[in-house]
């Protein structure tokens, strides 16, 4: 019997010792993100901010522990879609989180979703998925791309703005831009650009908005983009003459390089890193030791991301029940950095968006600053169309 008892002892420690080493089993997490070329400085932010995260916590999301591969998409879908299959078919991965671009959310879904792995965009947020094409294991916590440049349009024509030039990139996001800021702006559009998404030489688009006289300039164009339009429309001799409202042209990625050229512009947003609550103030604090630069949207977006995870992996106790960690991550039981923060029936966020405007800050750094509330519970116009409930 005393043999039995030890045998029976020595089996009971393995099996708890295996179910321990299980328990304790990675979660298994690719970080998509652009980190070469003129958008670099967008990818580091949202790489960056997730990372802080799970620092944060100890290098665990849920209480356990994570194992993160960064994917450099290099802005290239064909690129993309061959490290991203590689990846989720390699073993069992739990979650996918980026990227920055639309078209690269678009190339990568499917590979990603049909491997069974959980999706979260803590930027792209593509009108395509938001509607019929929305998926029960895709999640977004950055807004619809058509949202935060509506802020814009609804501005412009609360002002009374009567003729408009508007400018994007020739892609899907691009497209959304416009159409968001047509959506509320009821004026004249003088002339709707499409420029290629390498673009850094405007001085074609620069001349005609100088003839066209505008009420009002909005531009989508964000990196490299954003920074040479803004440097060259200073040059051109265009500041201060002709109002210009933009998204993602003038924010924390591009203000470094902009500087004194973009202060006064104006932009739309989510959040802005002076945002007047205690987890802004310790992020924003965090990050800037950490990086030495001022957090954006791409790192505060890709944090609040990290955080969902943990709250939905700690709620259903691990990863196996995906409808338990579907369920959890519907909740978004976290505390979002810009407050007030819930999941659609599509998985798009319906939430607070303002109007912000470029500062230099006291110790000559640059940030984007909470200028005025536009939209309050705002849920975006493609969730009628996806069927999930």
């Amino acid at each position: 019997m005393t043999l039995k008892f030890a045998l029976s002892l020595s089996a009971g420690a393995l099996a708890l010792g295996l179910a321990s080493a299980q328990a304790q089993e990675p979660l298994k997490i690719g970080v998509v993100s652009v980190l070469t070329g003129p958008a670099a400085a967008l990818g580091q932010q949202l790489r960056d901010g997730f990372q802080l995260a799970v620092d944060q916590n100890g290098g665990k999301l849920g209480g356990v522990p994570v194992q993160i591969t960064v994917i450099d998409d290099e802005l290239k879908p064909d690129v993309a879609v061959g490290k991203v299959r590689s990846f989720v078919e390699g073993g069992k991965v739990d979650f996918v989180v980026g990227p920055v671009f639309s078209n690269i959310l678009g190339a990568i879904a499917k590979p990603v979703l049909d491997s069974g792995a959980i999706l979260i965009s803590p930027n792209a947020g593509p009108s395509t998925m938001a509607g019929k094409a929305c998926h029960q294991n895709f999640f977004v916590t950055s807004y619809q791309n058509d949202q935060v440049h509506e802020v814009l349009g609804k501005y412009a024509q609360d002002q009374n703005y009567k003729k408009a030039y508007i400018i994007a990139p020739n892609y899907q996001a691009g497209k959304d831009s416009l159409a968001g800021f047509k959506r509320y702006f009821k004026g004249e559009i003088l002339d709707e650009v499409y420029v290629p998404l390498t673009s850094l030489d405007f001085a074609a688009e620069l001349a005609k908005i100088a003839s066209a006289k505008p009420d009002v300039v909005f531009a989508f164009l964000p990196g490299g983009l954003g920074v040479n339009f803004v440097k060259q429309w200073s040059q051109a001799g265009l500041t201060g003459k002709v109002p210009f409202l933009s998204a993602f042209t003038v924010d924390e990625s591009t203000l470094p390089a902009q500087q004194d050229a973009a202060v006064g512009m104006f932009g739309g947003m989510t959040w802005a890193p002076n945002m007047d609550n205690p987890q802004t103030k310790k992020f924003v604090s965090a990050y800037e030791a950490a990086y030495k630069i001022v957090p954006g949207s791409y790192a505060q977006q890709a944090f609040d991301a990290a955080q969902l995870i943990d709250s939905a992996v700690k709620a259903a106790g691990g990863t196996a029940d995906k409808d338990k960690l579907r369920a959890a991550i519907k909740k978004a039981d976290f505390t979002s950095l810009r407050g007030k923060f819930k999941f659609n029936t599509n998985g798009y966020p319906i939430q607070d968006f303002y109007l912000v405007k470029v500062a230099k800050r006291a110790d000559g750094k640059f940030q984007t600053e909470i200028a005025q509330k536009v939209f309050e519970d705002y849920a975006d116009p493609h969730a009628k169309d996806c069927a999930l409930k």
